[in-house]
């Protein structure tokens, strides 16, 4: 009788359900899918691995707490290494679905396995039954959802990306138009989302389709009115709430630009982490502001930026623009990491693992309960709220 612990035994067995999990893992041959679980395999050997319940797994990766002790740069003999939280989730998923004790439904309800990281990462529930109920429960359209064929690879680049997104990011340019056209300018936009959702080159079409048909456009970027980082690791601020930010400007900029004025606004010097403005609002003597020209359509950039009650009101059109984890981080590896070269990859893991969950939590779904627009890239579909789908009706 074969001992399932034996390493080519496990892993061979692991390999075939591994597959049916992340369908991304069929290009590989068995001994490249070994060379990546020998990374994960225990020193003691993989029948060290304790499990826990199905029960207590679910409670710990819907807990906030989980995620604030994951430790992304985490160091042994002076090379980051994957959170040990992390590395033991993944190897008692392994030995779970090889064991049988953790049915392959349940992991895939649950959790989805990056090939190229090779690791878990829990599903973000976007959706919440607040969310939905804001959003009058239906989808005002969807269209086929193309970003299914994204499950076979192991990273997107923008071209393939942007082709999946045609149908539904036609609908939302044209329904901005119509929203514009009801509601009148100056006005201000505002496009959340999760870093690799899209929304940058979303906004770039916009901007470029709004200059064609002769209208201005500028942009205020919210990062500009942080206080300087000292002052807020003082404080113990480390949101991007209204406690972290130039606030009385900030609003009186928005009152401002919509009303057709030119503004001038603080400059923050990411590299020193200072701003041009004292905590008093009143520019530092060697302090450049930035000066922004009145225009038709302001973006609003940055991940709060209608979370703010007091200035929430001022935003014209607000914007959710989302895809799914998964992609989002097979966007990420081309991107950041092939690209632009912009992270250490297991530093990379640990913190896209660490920061999905916070963020979800503290900005996105809350700005979905209260925004005018979602639009579901993964889904392929745009949701309004009743209003706004009464407008776009007609």
């Amino acid at each position: 009788m074969k001992n399932i612990y034996e390493a080519d035994v496990f892993s061979e067995t692991l390999f075939e359900k591994m597959k049916r999990i992340s369908p991304a893992l069929k290009d590989l041959e068995l001994y490249e899918f070994r060379y990546a679980l020998k990374n994960n395999t225990p020193p003691a050997g993989w029948d060290s691995v304790k499990l826990d319940s199905k029960e207590e797994i679910e409670s710990r990766i819907n807990s906030r707490a989980f995620y604030d002790a994951i430790q992304i740069k985490r160091s042994v003999d002076g090379r980051i290494v994957l959170d040990e939280q992390i590395a033991r989730l993944a190897n008692m998923l392994f030995v779970g679905l090889v064991l049988g004790t953790y049915e392959e439904s349940w992991i895939t309800d649950h959790f989805y396995f990056d090939a190229r990281g090779f690791f878990f990462l829990h599903r973000t529930t976007y959706f919440t039954e607040k969310v939905l109920t804001h959003l009058g429960n239906k989808p005002f359209q969807q269209f086929e959802q193309k970003q299914k064929a994204f499950a076979s690879v192991q990273d997107v680049g923008y071209k393939a990306f942007r082709e999946a997104n045609a149908d539904v990011d036609g609908l939302f340019i044209e329904s901005v138009h119509k929203l514009i056209a009801s509601r009148g300018t100056p006005i201000l936009l505002a496009i959340a989302g999760p870093t690799a959702a899209g929304k940058t080159e979303i906004v770039e079409r916009l901007r470029a389709d709004f200059e064609q048909m002769g209208k201005r456009t500028t942009s205020i970027e919210l990062d500009n009115f942080l206080t300087d980082r000292d002052y807020r690791e003082e404080k113990g601020i480390f949101t991007q709430g209204k406690e972290a930010l130039h606030f009385e400007l900030f609003k009186q900029s928005l009152r401002d630009i919509t009303a057709g004025k030119r503004i001038s606004i603080p400059r923050y010097d990411f590299v020193y982490a200072t701003s041009s403005h004292d905590l008093n609002g009143n520019l530092k003597s060697d302090g450049i502001p930035i000066e922004i020209e009145p225009a038709d359509i302001v973006f609003i950039e940055g991940n709060f930026p209608f979370l703010i009650e007091e200035v929430a009101h001022l935003i014209g059109i607000k914007v959710v623009y989302l895809t799914d984890d998964p992609i989002r981080l097979k966007r990420k590896w081309k991107r950041d990491i092939d690209y632009r070269k912009k992270y250490e990859p297991t530093y990379f893991r640990n913190r896209f693992f660490k920061d999905q969950f916070i963020m979800a939590e503290i900005a996105y779904r809350p700005q979905m309960e209260i925004c005018d627009l979602v639009v579901d890239t993964t889904g392929a579909a745009l949701w309004t709220t009743p209003d706004v789908a009464r407008i776009l009706a007609r």
